[in-house]
């Protein structure tokens, strides 16, 4: 009954998409009405266009921004006359100024909106022709947006999501929104769902962005806390991953400097494929951490205890021997030798009372420093000759010691455990046993294969158990692996924090024992800091070594989920093929509508009825033979698989076949590019996994379109 009633509505009043395209078809017709204008203008006069829209926010905001500045110099005074209570009042009023500032703001971004839309299509049309570098590939640029696309642009500046179908120019639209609202100044972000993405379309919208003098930079491409990604982030158009925005917001909460700060602030974000960000991973959250323990680290600090205790003392006693040599050297003149020895004692226990009573003379201090900077002299090429003496080195300013290979010879209690320092090579060991495993499923499916006396059925299940019991045997392989590289990484952890327990931190000093707790003491205040912690296991080591009970160590440091990142933007939108079944959650958790966009022209892809094999081998043979001819009829091939293992197999059985290809997954994902842009050749192959699936932009020549377009 209630469909009936839906369905009755529906057709009265229309769908919820039709009457938002009524409301957005008009501001197309607008910026249509400005093309002619445009069109008459030089290049000098196009680009001058986005200077007046920059005056003209200027001049309308100027009012509100003198009264911000105003604000902000009272804050930021010394005045002892401003109560905090003043300051607080001036804080909310600040907030008040802010919203006002972005009230005007949109309004004059809307009244702009038509003819900045048309400058930027006029500009396109012009680039039309033009070729610059995009990932690696020389690409010619030959897009004019349709109108569907302008509705589309025109939406995502409204603060919604356009639901743009496969191949209808969701980065194209983008731009568009992105040019309007980085007029403001302050800076436009554009989230892409992996890397590649990123750089790609930063490289290639950075030509059309540029002729307007706004600058555009990926973060991507710079490593985390560093000036280039620091500018990346000043730039008017910053492109990204959900993860390194995400991330960078989380490490500016954890800086001690303003200076430090990475990002500016959320103006106005544009998501790509924004229903898997937004929703598919909306409450996965983003962790900073410190090494997570394991169930068995506590003990671990405790069984080592013994082993680095005999360590420090070893040394203790060898620097001991080294201060009373250094001060029979002394006696007899001999004091470069006694220098030395003074030096290493430095290095090897510097809290030894007896040397600290020996470094209260300036003669010896001298010595000291003398020999210091000749060991340190041209990179420190010698100071290894005065390491290898002592069990490890110490540095106290630095907080930081190094184990010597006398150190790890008297730990390895003199090679009973030679192999107690070295950790495996994940990358060599993982190959060495995918070759076996692979070397090994060949063999056996040769000797399956080859037995007369097996039908075909009987062959085919002897084959499915068989790759079982190697796969089983490869994983239980893979999981030995990690598990001994994880002991060993924790092993050499744990004797390092110990170590550096016994020798850098010193009760009544650095903590206090109290109640049966390691409890750290405040260098500048002296104060007990009730609840905090050493991190990276560091309180656990000290723990071991006053031999109270040994605690979990902290695991996290920051955390945010992508959901409540996001939501701190002042103006969010969004673009995906596939966006309206999530409309209410879209609605009820960030405020975005769904617009529904409709294509250009009609959907012309010929969606076929799913084919059931029996088996994998009946299946495998009958999409390569359908590849075969698709391959020889001169149209490009995507084949979809669910893992690299079977893009693999795919990949095998193709070159049995003789037809060339490409493969693109995790193993080949520096090539990305360069496989991307081969995959819509004519007769091309391309096998992959999940990785073309959002965002890929397969490009199709004229005679691939004439031969029947990409099969997938």
């Amino acid at each position: 009954m209630l469909d009936k009633i839906s369905k009755v509505l529906t057709s009265v009043f229309g769908t919820k998409s039709e009457k938002d395209l009524k409301k957005l078809w008009p501001v197309v017709d607008e910026i249509k009405a400005f093309e002619e204008q445009i069109q008459a203008l030089t290049d000098e006069e196009l680009q001058g266009k986005t200077a007046e829209f920059k005056q003209k926010i200027k001049e309308e905001t100027a009012e509100v921004e003198a009264e911000i500045r105003d604000l902000k110099a009272k804050m930021d005074s010394n005045d002892e006359s401003v109560s905090l209570e003043d300051r607080r009042e001036f804080a909310d009023q600040l907030k008040a100024l802010e919203e006002e500032w972005l009230e005007i703001l949109e309004d004059v971004l809307d009244k702009i909106m038509p003819e900045a839309y048309a400058v930027l299509k006029d500009t396109c049309r012009r680039f039309v022709g033009r070729s610059w570098e995009v990932a690696g590939n020389q690409m010619e640029w030959n897009m004019v947006p349709y109108d569907v696309q302008l509705i589309g642009a025109v939406a995502m500046h409204q603060s919604s999501i356009a639901e743009m179908k496969t191949g209808e120019g969701k980065t194209l639209s983008a731009i568009f929104p992105a040019y309007l609202n980085a007029l403001a100044g302050r800076g436009v972000h554009v989230i892409t769902v992996n890397t590649y993405l990123a750089q790609r379309d930063a490289q290639w919208n950075r030509p059309i962005f540029d002729f307007h003098g706004l600058t555009v930079d990926c973060v991507d491409l710079y490593q985390p806390n560093t000036d280039q990604r620091r500018k990346a982030y000043r730039a008017d158009i910053t492109y990204g991953t959900n993860n390194e925005f995400g991330f960078d917001y989380l490490r500016d909460n954890m800086v001690a400097e303003e200076d430090q700060l990475v990002q500016r602030g959320y103006h106005y974000a544009i998501i790509d494929e924004v229903d898997s960000i937004l929703i598919d991973e909306a409450r996965t959250p983003l962790i900073i951490s410190g090494p997570v323990p394991q169930g068995g680290d506590s003990q671990k600090f405790v069984e080592m205890k013994p082993r680095v205790e005999a360590l420090v003392n070893a040394q203790k006693k060898l620097v001991g021997s080294l201060v009373l040599e250094a001060e029979k050297l002394i006696a007899e003149e001999k004091l470069e030798d006694a220098g030395l020895a003074l030096y290493r004692a430095s290095r090897g226990f510097p809290k030894n009372a007896k040397f600290r009573k020996m470094m209260q003379e300036p003669f010896n201090q001298r010595l000291v420093q003398k020999t210091e900077a000749f060991y340190l002299a041209e990179n420190a090429k010698n100071l290894p000759k005065v390491d290898e003496y002592l069990f490890y080195s110490v540095d106290m300013k630095q907080k930081s010691i190094e184990m010597t290979e006398k150190g790890r010879d008297f730990i390895t209690r003199k090679d009973e455990e030679p192999d107690f320092f070295v950790i495996p090579d994940l990358g060599l060991e993982t190959s060495k046993i995918e070759e076996a495993f692979e070397a090994r499923k060949r063999e056996k499916r040769a000797e399956i294969e080859a037995n007369a006396e097996f039908s075909e059925e009987y062959k085919e299940k002897k084959l499915g158990v068989m790759e079982e019991e190697l796969r089983l045997e490869r994983e239980q392989q893979m999981n030995d692996l990690h598990r001994l590289f994880a002991e060993r990484s924790e092993h050499i952890h744990t004797v390092n924090q110990i170590l550096k327990a016994y020798t850098l931190f010193e009760r009544e000093e650095e903590y206090i024992v109290q109640d049966g707790k390691v409890q750290i003491v405040d260098e500048h205040t002296g104060r007990v800091l009730a609840g905090r912690r050493y991190s990276d296991g560091l309180h656990q080591a000290i723990e071991a070594k006053e031999s109270v009970k040994v605690e979990a160590a902290t695991q996290t440091y920051a955390t945010i989920t992508l959901q409540n990142y996001f939501r701190m933007y002042h103006k969010l939108s969004g673009m995906t093929g596939t966006a309206a079944t999530e409309e209410g959650e879209f609605n009820e958790i960030y405020e975005l509508d769904v617009t529904v966009i409709p294509t250009n022209r009609p959907v012309v892809r010929d969606d076929r009825e799913d084919l059931i094999f029996r088996t994998k081998r009946e299946k495998y043979n009958a999409v390569i033979q359908a590849i075969q001819e698709y391959h020889q009829a001169g149209q490009p091939v995507l084949v979809g698989t669910t893992s690299v293992d079977v893009s693999e197999t795919m990949s095998r059985m193709l070159k049995r076949a003789g037809i060339k290809h490409n493969v693109l997954n995790a193993k080949q994902h520096a090539r990305e590019s360069e496989i991307v842009a081969e995959a819509g050749r004519a007769g091309a192959v391309t096998v992959a996994t999940n990785m073309a699936g959002r965002g890929t932009d397969i490009k199709l020549s004229d005679e691939v379109k004439e031969r029947g377009g990409l099969v997938i």
